[in-house]
């Protein structure tokens, strides 16, 4: 069956909407299974995603709405992923936070493995019946996460898992690990941990900080065990204790160590460091991996558009640039950013020299180049107490 294409849709659009609102309200609408494809991850390995068809994107977005009413008011204010409202660089201002405000001295940085490939059916509807007495809701889901996947042409059956790509996904997440993980840590703080614990979700990533080793140690085994109850399990190579915060340097000097380790989350590598006054702070940059990741894929379309006018690859880059500031210029940052910059500059002159034997650009050239279309690197971020404390002004001085 070919489905119609956004531009097609619009085509009587009004009736349209009208016949797939009286479908979904009859019980006969169908979902169609989400196509396979694959992109890139900062690793090198390949992340499946799920690409739905175009009347069960409009359907999903709706249940979304309704769902997002109802959940915003139960979910935790430790998790940000895939909220209204909420953004990566909030959860990122409150590890932040945490780190420097709480008596955090152990770091968990935790990450369940095949997350999204192995959340259970089962789980998520039931989970959904707690808040959600609506058949209609619920025989929507279920057929969302039963559609299965088609790819080259050929559909396969899913059982557990839902496609990431998929409007509803991020949701469901957020609801699954909303009662495996939100409540019960929450439990876990109040009735075990005896000193201060801190915790931060997006979406399937946890970074949780704690004073003592032995209840760090305790929480991971209890974690662990949590988890398998619901199908899932931790990677045992990308989930790590490490001794970070403010006294970790100086203890682990004591021990004839080495500067504490670091860890990252959500695109930046945290380590222990100092201000200009001499204080401790957490400095953020750009993961490397990351950064690496996002050149290649620049250095890929630069291929593709190497004979195109200067003028149309500079704006092109132009966009590229304020798109990847917009995200990575924290304090702190600064380098890693001018480094972005400058290997832009480097792959746009090989991109040129490859268009003919004269294509050869000086330095001087490029940079005219650069000033042009490359708009310099500076900060747009606040630092993560102010941005923190004026979004939660009860909280201050507390994270």
């Amino acid at each position: 069956m070919i489905h119609p294409r956004w531009q097609e849709y619009e085509t009587g659009l009004e009736g349209r909407l009208a016949d797939l609102h009286s479908r979904v309200h009859r019980g006969t609408y169908r979902a169609q299974p989400s196509r396979r494809v694959y992109i890139p991850k900062a690793d090198g390995r390949q992340r499946p995603l799920g690409i739905a068809a175009l009347e069960d994107k409009v359907v999903q977005q709706a249940v979304v709405t309704i769902l997002n009413a109802i959940y915003e008011v139960d979910f935790k204010g430790f998790s940000y992923g895939f909220r209204p409202g909420r953004s990566p660089h909030q959860a990122l201002d409150a590890l932040s936070v945490g780190l420097h405000r709480r008596w955090v001295k152990w770091v968990l940085d935790a990450d369940i493995r095949g997350f999204f490939d192995h959340v259970s059916h089962e789980w998520i509807v039931k989970f959904v019946e707690h808040r959600v007495a609506d058949r209609r809701i619920l025989r929507l889901i279920r057929k969302w996460l039963t559609a299965g996947v088609s790819e080259d042409g050929q559909w396969s059956e899913t059982k557990v898992g839902t496609p990431q790509g998929a409007v509803i996904s991020p949701l469901l997440a957020n609801i699954y690990l909303h009662y495996v993980f939100d409540l019960w840590v929450e439990a876990w703080r109040r009735k075990v941990a005896k000193r201060q614990v801190i915790v931060v979700r997006y979406a399937d990533d946890l970074v949780l900080g704690f004073e003592s080793r032995v209840e760090a140690q305790r929480f991971l085994q209890d974690f662990r065990e949590r988890l398998a109850k619901f199908g899932l399990e931790l990677h045992s190579e990308k989930t790590r204790l490490i001794e970070f915060g403010r006294f970790a340097a100086h203890d682990r000097a004591d021990r004839g160590l080495g500067k504490p380790e670091t860890f990252t989350f959500l695109g930046f590598t945290h380590y222990c460091g100092k201000s200009k006054k001499g204080e401790f702070t957490v400095w953020r940059e750009t993961a490397p991996r990351r950064l690496t990741a996002k050149l290649h894929a620049i250095k890929a379309e630069l291929l593709q558009r190497r004979h195109e006018p200067i003028a149309m690859t500079g704006a092109w880059l132009r966009t590229v640039a304020l798109g990847y500031y917009q995200y990575h210029a924290i304090p702190g940052n600064s380098r890693q950013l001018s480094c972005f910059r400058r290997r832009l500059g480097w792959m746009w002159r090989r991109m040129l020299a490859r268009r003919s034997q004269r294509g050869w650009v000086s330095w001087q050239r490029l940079n005219v180049l650069l000033d042009r279309w490359i708009p310099p690197s500076r900060v747009l971020h606040p630092y993560p107490m102010q941005r923190f404390d004026a979004l939660h002004p009860r909280l201050k001085p507390y994270a």
